[in-house]
């Protein structure tokens, strides 16, 4: 069976260094993209927001342009009727018919004009909606302005660091394997914990070098002999001496 090598404090220290020192580097490709990434995503989601509002405008233009054609067909077919029926008024045989045939022209007449109304009243609608579809289109050219600019500021930087994130990314994937888990999981929680992502930070000038807390001479003692892991009473920090910190370097 194959035995499983122990690492010492200070071997353990060193691979907590380098993997710091790696993501550090990793984090400055990140502070320098910036916002862009996010507001990129923003401006997709928004646009396709915005594209499915334009889409909806049109169709409910479509659906009331439809209501329209139906209402000109009726005003046809209530055209014919009357004219139908003043043919039929022509060979009435007593007033009683004459009557019934003029209720009848009388009502197609009402539907024509009820029609007529509706078609107008259609027709308004539609123009308001044509405003606002216009407004909907441009926003949308406004907004598809911005991200092509967001994107192509984003694709330069991506362009040129690209090389460097894939080089780092596995040097952070080759440390990382070096790390013992459950160091690995603390490293992570306190890297979360702040802004600046250092979990792991030299004393320098008797200080920690993350909070800059003043370290006690005693326990500055005890980082520098390497024996056991030290955290920074203030900000739970992992404390390594400045000499470990820059012995171990990315090259």
């Amino acid at each position: 069976m194959a035995q499983i090598k122990e690492f010492s404090v200070e071997e353990k220290l060193a691979s907590l260094v380098r993997l710091q020192k790696i993501e550090s580097k990793l984090d400055e490709y990140k502070i320098l993209k910036g916002e862009l990434p996010m507001e990129v995503s923003d401006l997709e989601d928004e646009i396709q927001g915005l594209h499915a509002r334009q889409t909806r405008i049109e169709e409910e233009i479509n659906g009331i342009q439809e209501f329209i054609n139906q209402k000109k067909e009726a005003i046809k077919e209530a055209e014919a009727l009357i004219k139908k029926y003043d043919k039929q008024s022509q060979n009435v045989k007593n007033s009683r018919e004459f009557e019934a045939i003029n209720k009848e022209m009388e009502m197609q007449q009402l539907e024509t004009k009820l029609a007529e109304k509706h078609i107008k009243d259609a027709n308004e609608e539609i123009g308001e909606k044509v405003v606002v579809l216009e407004k909907a289109k441009k926003n949308v050219a406004a907004k598809e302005g911005v991200l092509k600019n967001k994107k192509d500021e984003l694709d330069k930087i991506i362009a040129t660091t690209e090389k460097e994130e894939r080089h780092f990314n596995k040097l952070a994937g080759d440390a990382r394997e070096k790390v013992e888990p459950r160091l690995l999981t603390s490293y992570d929680r306190i890297r979360k914990n702040y802004r600046n992502g250092l979990a792991v930070v030299p004393v320098v000038r008797d200080a920690c070098g993350g909070c800059f807390n003043a370290i006690p001479p005693q326990r500055q003692s005890e980082i520098r002999q390497r024996k056991k892991i030290i955290v920074c009473e203030n900000c739970g920090r992992i404390l390594v001496d400045d000499e470990l910190n820059n012995v171990v370097d990315l090259k």
